[in-house]
């Protein structure tokens, strides 16, 4: 009897998976936006083999901000860089602004590894994630030792002009169910995990993620990005050289019917960076440090009130760390990392764009509004300057 129906929960499971995709909007590619490179079977940060993503999104309440009742509209994301795995990763991190927080990057830079799963929430819940990790550490049992210590990586970005921030309703179970959640593959976009609540030069903004394959000498390796996109003026915003911000300056702007102010250019980016090149930590540095230009491309200028902050790993040299015995590493020479580096700036403005064109309308405490970016008039414009033919 069990055997006569698997078929039909095979099938239900494909119909699941296809309902799944067909709920996400229509990407950057997929409108015939022509970014440059070729992506990964996803385009997403997951196309770097073990690489998991998972999210847990808050959104309930409409109207007047009660604070601790909402509305709320925020939520978690975990980033897992070998999965359930226990194994520590080259990395690095660069930051383009520092007005904002990534937790645990004094080690990293000291060590050269990221030890465990990257987080990034809202800027008051930091503190509740951090704990949470540690916690989902012991009750996974992550470390098989008596005594041990680690940092966990948290990064955040701010929503508290759509959501009840000083309400702290992110909990101990919604880290736990982002990285319980994580998974490979496809992942979803736009108003998701801690994306829920930001906006993006001039609209709605979110979770974004893109890839590239790039070939060197006879090997293929992919470059994964995932975004927390939360920066920028709309004045600024363009797409491939085309200013579809100005041509859209007096198209659906944010309604903030009530305090907190809002100045175009405030708000933050958090971006990761996966790969499965074989780079040290110092190279990891490097590239890093490119995210910025793939912002700039956008229309970010890593404002003073704006939290740009980024980190950088790779899975490649698995048996890299090591506590009782030396190792060997791999390494891409400097001479050939060019590519990665490329791969980086247009995967990285391709996810932002990604990001804004899942985001839908969203309204938040106070009737506070951020508008999805409009499809159609972002394919018309960039007709218009011969972009799309």
């Amino acid at each position: 009897m069990n055997v006569s129906r698997k078929p039909a929960i095979l099938l239900l499971s494909l119909a699941l998976l296809t309902q799944s995709h067909a709920q996400q909007k229509p990407r950057a590619r997929e409108l015939g936006i022509p970014f440059p490179g070729t992506p990964g079977k996803f385009n997403a940060i997951t196309d770097v083999k073990g690489v998991e993503v998972g999210y847990s999104t808050i959104i309930s309440g409409t109207g007047k901000n009660i604070r601790g009742k909402g509305p709320v509209r925020t939520g978690v994301t975990a980033i897992l860089p070998r999965g359930r795995n226990n194994n520590p990763v080259y990395a690095n991190w660069y930051s383009l602004n520092g007005n904002g927080e990534m937790t645990g990057t004094t080690w990293i830079t000291e060590s050269g590894f990221l030890e465990g799963p990257i987080m990034i929430t809202n800027t008051n819940s930091v503190g509740v994630v951090r704990d949470a990790v540690l916690k989902w550490y012991v009750k996974k049992g992550w470390y098989n030792e008596d005594f041990w210590y680690t940092y966990p990586v948290v990064a955040e970005t701010y929503d508290g002009f759509l959501n009840d921030i000083y309400g702290f309703h992110v909990k101990e179970e919604n880290a736990w169910e982002a990285l319980d959640s994580a998974k490979s593959g496809f992942i979803k976009e736009g108003n998701v995990g801690g994306g829920t609540g930001m906006m993006c030069l001039g609209f709605k903004g979110g979770t974004g993620t893109a890839s590239r394959v790039i070939k060197i000498k006879d090997s293929t390796y992919t470059v994964g990005v995932l975004v927390q996109s939360n920066f920028g003026a709309k004045s600024s915003f363009s797409i491939m050289g085309v200013p579809v911000g100005r041509e859209l300056i007096d198209t659906l702007n944010y309604e903030l019917k009530e305090a907190p102010s809002y100045k175009p250019g405030q708000g933050s980016i958090i971006v990761i960076v996966a790969t499965d090149a074989p780079l040290l930590p110092h190279q990891l540095k490097r590239v890093a440090a490119r995210v910025p230009l793939g912002i700039g491309n956008l229309g970010g200028f890593g404002e003073n009130s704006s939290g740009d902050i980024f980190l950088a790993f790779s899975t490649a040299n698995p048996t890299a760390f090591q506590r009782e015995s030396f190792t060997k590493a791999d390494d891409l020479p400097n001479d050939f990392i060019n590519a990665v580096f490329v791969a980086t700036v247009k995967a990285t403005e391709e996810a932002v764009v990604n990001a804004m064109l899942a985001a839908e309308t969203m309204e938040g405490i106070n009737g506070n509004k951020a508008y999805g970016l409009p499809h159609k008039p972002v394919i018309d414009i960039l007709k218009k300057y011969n972009r799309i033919r």
